[in-house]
């Protein structure tokens, strides 16, 4: 250690640490867009139906978005070097059950552990680059880095996924976790550092409960609906349950000392708006990947690989127009920033719903790509900051996870709702154009995707409206989001 470093409390391995946190964050990204590619095999593999396949992302996404808040609190209590090695060694055996997965079910409940362990994982991991890097300029660059990782990682997991799949097998999208984690194991015991945080630490288990079997009902009414209606006895018990549940959660949230989420968080017209948003932005923007994958594999015949780099225009427009909303931010705020944003990804959407199965990807699918990414691009930035806004120091923790937490529970509730929506549409149609033949099946499943596209589009608009009238801070009121980073 350098006599600078000594004086100032510096830790000579933050940037090793750094590293690690790096490489647990990669996988965690990965993780959420190489399964993607998988889906279509795994589906063949082990018989999974449409009604079904979308427990492949909403076992994940729902566990992972449901138990985040919890997650970190466990961190910050427990201690947040013990709780990320826990996170790696979970998440590997994990991925390393659902690799070797010989039933639907056990995958879907290994993608459900995936999501658990993730949840312990990933606040953990940022909490730790909060705590090591101790100097502004440093902590800022630290958080660069898991930025760019968050963003570019989706593109590696689209191209590694297809890679996998086409020349081993769709079990290695989940089993290529295992080294992944056990590396970062390896190097984390060695040199990151534990802290904890100081003062009450008592746990919410009753929100816990509430929330997470409020959000599983609601979810599984989707599927019920999906496979024996919306006017079935068993789905309308599962949405009954549903509300009584979160409406049970939010009456304990505002009662018990120490809340999972604190009301005074989300009250706050900015911040609320913006965690509304964000939930809508994830249902609505989930299911693409679900579909668009579905159609170029199923329908175009693409390959796995061929289909993950199809993705990729997406990934870089992303890249390159979150560049220019960081830009744009400080001049004009984030309202006129976000809600054009929204309006352009959900027109993208629409302009998704025009594909047959005999258009192409370069007329119908990549300009559709390219006018979303350059819409949601500038939407993240701008939707970090306003969920910040005029926080106390006390919540930020807890107001940063809200962002990640709304797009993963939105994300899953509108794959389960979306697919629904798909399965429903196709079955229609199929019985309606029975005399296309053979043609009947392929036109059916598009017709389904474009069904669902176009209420994807719709979700999107509703986030544009519900930004233009919750957010009202210009650009002179922006918070300093050094340290949160949306997934």
């Amino acid at each position: 250690m350098s006599k600078k470093e000594l004086i100032e409390g510096v830790d000579p391995n933050r940037w090793r640490t750094l590293f690690v946190v790096a490489i647990s964050q990669l996988m965690v990204v990965l993780d959420s867009s190489i399964v993607n590619i998988a889906i279509p095999s795994a589906k063949v593999d082990l018989h999974i139906s449409d009604a079904n396949q979308q427990w492949v992302i909403t076992a994940y996404t729902l566990a992972f978005g449901s138990l985040l808040l919890l997650g970190g609190r466990i961190g910050d209590f427990v201690g947040r070097k013990k709780v990320f090695l826990i996170g790696l060694v979970g998440f590997a055996g994990a991925s390393a059950l659902g690799g070797i997965a010989s039933t639907q079910h056990l995958l879907f409940a290994a993608r459900a552990l995936q999501g658990v362990f993730g949840a312990l994982l990933a606040p953990a991991a940022l909490a730790i680059i909060s705590v090591t890097f101790t100097i502004p300029k440093e902590r800022a660059k630290a958080f660069g880095v898991i930025g760019a990782i968050s963003g570019g990682g989706a593109a590696i997991g689209l191209i590694l996924g297809g890679t996998l799949t086409e020349y081993f097998s769709w079990r290695w999208c989940l089993g290529v976790n295992v080294p992944i984690a056990l590396l970062a194991f390896v190097l984390a015991t060695k040199f990151v550092h534990e802290s904890k945080a100081a003062g009450d630490r008592s746990y919410d288990i009753p929100g816990v409960i509430t929330a997470t079997a409020g959000l599983f009902s609601l979810t599984y009414g989707f599927n019920q609906a999906a496979t024996k209606g919306w006017s079935n006895s068993r789905t309308t018990t599962f949405f009954v349950a549903a509300a009584v549940l979160l409406i049970a959660f939010i009456i304990i949230e505002s009662k018990v000392a120490n809340p999972l989420m604190p009301l005074r968080v989300v009250k706050e017209r900015n911040r609320g708006g913006s965690y509304l948003g964000s939930l809508v932005v994830g249902a609505g923007l989930f299911s693409m990947f679900l579909f668009l994958g579905l159609y170029l594999q199923v329908i175009l015949g693409y390959s796995p690989l061929k289909s993950g780099f199809a993705f990729l225009p997406f990934t870089a427009g992303i890249i390159v127009f979150a560049g220019i909303a960081s830009q744009l931010l400080p001049k004009f705020g984030p309202k006129p920033l976000m809600v054009p944003g929204l309006v352009a990804a959900g027109f993208g959407l629409l302009f998704l719903s025009r594909i047959t199965p005999e258009t192409s990807y370069v007329t119908h699918v990549l300009p559709a790509l390219l006018v979303m990414s350059s819409g949601m691009a500038l939407v993240f930035i701008p939707l970090t900051s306003t969920s910040l806004h005029a926080v106390s120091n006390h919540d930020t923790g807890v107001a940063s996870a809200m962002v990640n937490t709304s797009q993963q529970i939105g994300g899953s509730l509108g794959t389960a709702l979306l697919n629904t929506v798909a399965a429903t549409a196709t079955a229609t149609y199929a019985t309606a154009h029975s005399s296309l033949g053979k043609m009947t099946q392929p036109f059916a499943m598009t017709h389904g995707f474009t069904v669902a596209f176009k209420f994807s589009a719709a979700l999107l608009f509703v986030g544009a409206i519900v930004l233009f009238f919750f957010i009202n801070i210009g650009k002179d009121s922006l918070v300093e989001s050094e340290g949160v980073v949306a997934h």
